[in-house]
């Protein structure tokens, strides 16, 4: 897949803006806050409907605005040979979006998931091996709503049902429920069941996802450490820690979530919050099988993360069919020269490339050559 054009209306920074794509990698140059991550952070919402830099669509759309709209053109090629897809998403200061694609409005946001598939790396992707668990899990949810956008609609059910299960406990730790115990303890078994359920189906798709994952990122990692250290990424769902073989068996995830469940009863109506879930996991990356997080340094951690973004080019690349499209963040000033020449190297004209940074020094001459430079400006972007 191949983004042909994208067009920007009262966006972040941008009054209005057009950009058409010409070339496989496309460079944008210049100071920083002039809106070059600006015009990323619009790509990734229409890819993943969602900005990893704000939850919130009214910080998207320019100051003195009740909207802002983002309008791209899609390429799929073959073997699809359909004409371009349009892709037109309307942003609200108050109130709801709406999002067009191909003339239709959508009555489900989630059916725009796979229009266009993308992996981004920024210097904030180190939180994924430095910050705590949440990091790691929002990175794993990103990844799945893309291989399968059935999973997106399964943890939107299993978000709808934690919150409903979170309140009827909160009620039970303050003693506000007005139900009898015998009552509170049926309510909550209808949540339970209802968890377990979903949550069992989330845990066996991040198994599967992870496994296919994990050699990829073996195979960069040894490529760009030069062999010398051995990456190893577990993953630990609260509910199975220590039985992995129950993962390949709905039946007995199922059972261990609830007995788990029944483990943690007590700790969950003192506390309030459900304690046992897919909301709870959490995934280890070890080298040489110490933990990168604790002890895994700066340079350490930087290879591990660009080893799991490559693998992620490689996973989507394999499972949809069609090459992701790469968001490279100001990333290249966080990469020593090895790094940096690993990862150009690695993306050559396979996959469309955005890239944002503050000079042109970090490439070489044919990479230029072979480039679209766009510089931007205050919210303006310069075509040559």
């Amino acid at each position: 897949m191949f983004l042909t054009s994208i067009h920007l209306r009262q966006f972040r920074n941008y009054a209005e803006q057009s950009v058409a794509f010409s070339a496989p990698k496309t460079i944008l140059v210049g100071e920083n806050a002039q809106g070059k991550s600006n015009l990323l952070e619009a790509v990734e919402l229409i890819s993943v409907m969602k900005s990893h830099r704000t939850s919130r669509d009214r910080d998207l759309v320019q100051d003195g605005h009740a909207q802002g709209q983002i309008t791209a053109t899609i390429d799929h090629g073959p073997p699809e040979a359909t004409a371009a897809m349009g892709v037109r998403m309307t942003l609200r200061a108050s109130g709801r979006r709406t999002t067009v694609l191909n003339g239709e409005t959508l009555r489900r946001q989630l059916d725009l998931l796979g229009t266009l598939n993308t992996v981004q790396f920024s210097s904030l992707d180190l939180e994924l091996v430095r910050g705590g668990p949440a990091h790691r899990r929002d990175w794993l949810n990103g990844l799945l709503v893309q291989l399968e956008p059935l999973y997106a609609h399964l943890l939107q059910q299993y978000g709808k049902v934690l919150r409903q299960r979170n309140a009827l406990l909160r009620k039970a730790d303050k003693d506000e429920s007005g139900l009898p115990i015998q009552d509170l303890s049926a309510s909550l078994a209808v949540w339970d069941a209802q968890l377990a359920a979903l949550g069992t189906r989330l845990i066996r798709r991040r198994a599967r996802a992870l496994e296919r994952l994990t050699p990829l990122a073996q195979q960069w990692h040894e490529q760009i450490s030069g062999s010398r250290e051995a990456l190893r990424i577990c993953y630990r769902p609260s509910v199975a820690r220590e039985q992995p073989e129950q993962w390949d068996s709905p039946e007995l995830l199922q059972a261990s979530f609830l007995e788990k469940i029944k483990q943690r009863a007590i700790a969950e109506q003192v506390n309030g919050t459900s304690l046992v879930g897919p909301h709870r996991d959490e995934v280890d990356f070890l080298i040489d099988e110490t933990p990168a997080r604790q002890y895994g340094s700066q340079g350490q951690q930087r290879t591990l993360v660009l080893s799991l973004k490559l693998a992620e080019l490689t996973l989507i690349d394999e499972v949809i069919g069609q090459p992701p499209l790469l968001l490279l963040d100001d990333v290249l000033a966080e990469l020593d020269l090895n790094r940096q020449n690993q990862l150009l190297d690695a993306i050559q004209t396979r996959f469309q490339t955005l890239i944002t940074t503050t000079h042109l020094s970090a490439f070489d001459a044919q990479w230029l050559k072979s480039s679209q430079i766009l510089t931007v400006e205050a919210g303006k972007i310069i075509m040559p």
